[in-house]
C-alpha cells in the first residue's frame, strides 16, 4: 500500500518568488507553521506572505530574510528559528545563487560565493536542524538540469549544482539513522520572473531544444515538489523535469 505524507511545519528557502512561491502555494493550506526565507525584496516578500495568507488564513506564515551568500547566514537563520521553537518536518532548500562570468574572469571571492549560497549554506543548515527533527521528516532540493547538461554560460552555477545532486545521493546514510528522507528536483527551463526577462529570440532558440517548446510553469514544478514530498518512496532520488530538452 502506498503512503500518503502530511506535513505541519515547512521551511522553503527562497519561498516567495519563482519556483519557492510556487512550492509555497502547493502546501500552504495542506500545513499548520509556514516558514520562507528571502534575499532582499522585502516589500515583495511581504506581498507573497499577503497573498498565501489570502489563501490559508489558518496557516500560520513567518519571512525572514536570509542572505545565504553570508557565512552566518544559516547559523542565523537558525537561531531564528529556535527562537520560535520552530523545528521543520519538511525542508525546501530552494534558495540558490549564480554568476554568469566565465572562468577565466570570475574572482575567488565571486567563486566561493556561489559555493556558499548552493552547497554550504544548505549543509549548514541540515548540520544544525536535522538533530532535532522528528523521524518521517523530509528535505528536498532544487537541483538543476544545469547539473546533467553542460551549460557554457555559468560554470559556477553547473559546477555547484551538480554538488547538491552528490549532497542529495550521499545523504541519505547519513539522514536514514534520523529517519529522515532526501531527494532532488532538477528542473530544466521554469518560467520564472527572471526568465521572463530574456530576449524573445533567446527564449524561441531554448524551447525549440525542447520535445514540450515551452517552459514549465512554476505551478507544473511545485506539483513535483508535492509528489516527492508526500510520496515516502522517494529517497536520495534526484527527479528530472525538463520537457524532453535536447531531444534532437
Amino acid at each position: 500500500m502506498s503512503k500518503t505524507k502530511r506535513f505541519d511545519n515547512i521551511l522553503i528557502t527562497a519561498g516567495t518568488k519563482g519556483i519557492g512561491y510556487a512550492v509555497a502555494e502547493t502546501f500552504v493550506k495542506e500545513c499548520k507553521h509556514l516558514w520562507l526565507t528571502y534575499g532582499s525584496d522585502h516589500e515583495h516578500a511581504k506581498e507573497a506572505k499577503k497573498r498565501l495568507s489570502s489563501l490559508a488564513p489558518d496557516t500560520s506564515i513567518h519571512i525572514i530574510a536570509c542572505d545565504v551568500t553570508a557565512p552566518r547566514s544559516a547559523q542565523a537563520l537558525l537561531e531564528e528559528m529556535s527562537s520560535h521553537d520552530f523545528v521543520p518536518d519538511l525542508i525546501v532548500m530552494n534558495a540558490g545563487v549564480t554568476n554568469r562570468k566565465s572562468p577565466f574572469e570570475i574572482s575567488d571571492e565571486e567563486w566561493l560565493s556561489v559555493f556558499q549560497g548552493n552547497v554550504h549554506f544548505p549543509t549548514q543548515l541540515i548540520k544544525g536542524v536535522v538533530p532535532s527533527m522528528k523521524s518521517g521528516s523530509a528535505i528536498i532540493f532544487t537541483g538543476s538540469m544545469m547539473a546533467i547538461h553542460p551549460h557554457s554560460v555559468s560554470l559556477s552555477y553547473g559546477v555547484t549544482k551538480s554538488a547538491v545532486h552528490g549532497l542529495v545521493t550521499n545523504l541519505v546514510k547519513h539522514l536514514e539513522p534520523f529517519g529522515i528522507r532526501v531527494a532532488g528536483i532538477a528542473p530544466g527551463f521554469v518560467d520564472t520572473e527572471w526568465q521572463k526577462t530574456k530576449p524573445t529570440d533567446v527564449r524561441k532558440s531554448i524551447e525549440g531544444k525542447v520535445a514540450s517548446h515551452r517552459f514549465a510553469s512554476p505551478e507544473e514544478v511545485g506539483q513535483v515538489f508535492k509528489m516527492v514530498a508526500e510520496n515516502e518512496y522517494f529517497n536520495g532520488d534526484i527527479i528530472s523535469l525538463s520537457g524532453g530538452y535536447s531531444y534532437k
